[in-house]
């Protein structure tokens, strides 16, 4: 009898298998299944909370709607978010059981480029669309082996090259730097990459990096690098690291006695950094993506939306979250059906795509989208925009 009911286990799992592979991906009956991949606990929480707010909002507003027509039928959305709880490994696992659990038919996170890379590479291998909202590193849409684009692999910003081109020049043409110093987290792809990009551009055009410094993540004191940074006389200094870390390097820098200024990338977007450095950030500058206060009518209809939702102004994060979304739904759109295939090639097409974080074009063969960048200054407690940066 036991083995009779073992046997009869044996069949019901290997049915369940069966019926779960051949099952449509993605789509079942009315339902269009979407992962995410959010960074909600771990190192950067406030990312992933940005994440979370804006894809629900996104989803939300298609559900209201009565769903999303995708030949000639509306389907509601049913979004699936798992939390990689800042760990690169579990950023892995999550995309793949999103894939082969799940049955989703695209992912949209992680958001850190340390996070998305191990991802991305287990949607490129089951020939599932990512987009990333945040993730500037080339990595992510890079085959690593084959040094060829991904093809599946998509992003909703701009890409590390051109942000450590825009930072370079604003601190030689705005703030006439001749000397720069950079400090960075060596363990991570995003922080290294763009700190690499920054002293070419700085050094092609005629500057002298004179101090380039080193931590790991994880890391709280920052003395003996700051210590040299501040021997070597900078003009400025660079400061490519999370929201989480930066308000620490600033305010021990401060009190080494260092006064020069100190600029950021778009790892600075989060409120949290205001919270976090108080004064100590005050005057100080960073490029991103998108300007709150300087939004295209796009923009301040998400935004209005936003703050009437979660009583905040969205963030960069935020903002390229609802992007994301609006490109798969675009995709999904003009793909006509719910099937991967047919939406990565969907997407793959897109040409022109106007979002909140403003006007992205795609070119064939690659999931990097051109774009715009902004200079927001920390004023007076605030983000506030400064110039734009145009590719």
């Amino acid at each position: 009898m036991k083995k009779k009911g073992f046997l009869l286990l044996n069949l019901i799992a290997a049915l369940v298998l069966l019926l779960s592979a051949c099952a449509p991906a993605g789509g079942a009956g009315d339902v269009i299944k979407v992962g995410g991949i959010a960074e909600l606990t771990g190192d950067i929480p406030a990312v992933g909370a940005s994440f979370k707010n804006a894809a629900e909002m996104a989803v939300q507003e298609v559900n209201d709607a009565g769903g999303l027509e995708v030949g000639g039928k509306k389907y509601k959305i049913q979004l699936i978010i798992e939390d990689n709880a800042g760990k690169a490994d579990q950023s892995a696992s999550a995309a793949q059981k999103l894939i082969t659990q799940d049955n989703v038919v695209a992912i949209i996170g992680p958001n850190a480029s340390r996070y998305a890379i191990p991802a991305s590479e287990i949607a490129e291998s089951s020939s599932v669309v990512l987009i990333s909202p945040w993730s500037t590193n080339p990595k992510t849409t890079i085959n690593e082996k084959t040094q060829s684009a991904k093809k599946y692999v998509f992003r909703a910003c701009f890409i590390d090259p051109f942000q450590g081109r825009v930072v370079a020049k604003f601190a030689m043409e705005n703030l006439g730097a001749k000397k720069a110093a950079v400090l960075y987290d060596v363990a991570s792809d995003y922080n290294k990459g763009i700190a690499e990009f920054f002293k070419k551009t700085f050094e092609e055009s005629g500057g002298q990096v004179v101090a380039f410094e080193t931590y790991t993540t994880g890391d709280k004191d920052f003395t003996a690098q700051l210590t040299k940074i501040k021997d070597a006389n900078p003009d400025v200094i660079f400061l490519p690291n999370y929201y989480s870390e930066v308000p620490l390097q600033i305010q021990q820098a401060h009190r080494l006695g260092i006064t020069v200024p100190f600029l950021g990338s778009d790892s600075w977007g989060s409120s949290e950094l205001i919270s976090l450095c108080g004064t100590d950030c005050e005057g100080y500058y960073f490029s991103t993506h998108y300007a709150a206060d300087n939004a295209s009518p796009v923009a301040v209809k998400f935004i209005e939306a936003y703050k009437a939702k979660h009583g905040a102004t969205p963030d960069d994060v935020a903002a390229l979250t609802y992007d994301a979304f609006g490109l798969l739904w675009q995709a999904l759109q003009t793909a006509g059906k719910v099937d991967r295939q047919a939406v990565r090639d969907a997407l793959a097409k897109i040409p022109k795509y106007e979002g909140v974080t403003g006007v992205m074009q795609f070119q064939e063969g690659s999931g990097d989208p051109i774009k715009s960048a902004v200079i927001l200054q920390i004023k007076n407690g605030a983000f506030v925009f400064f110039a734009n940066a145009n590719p």
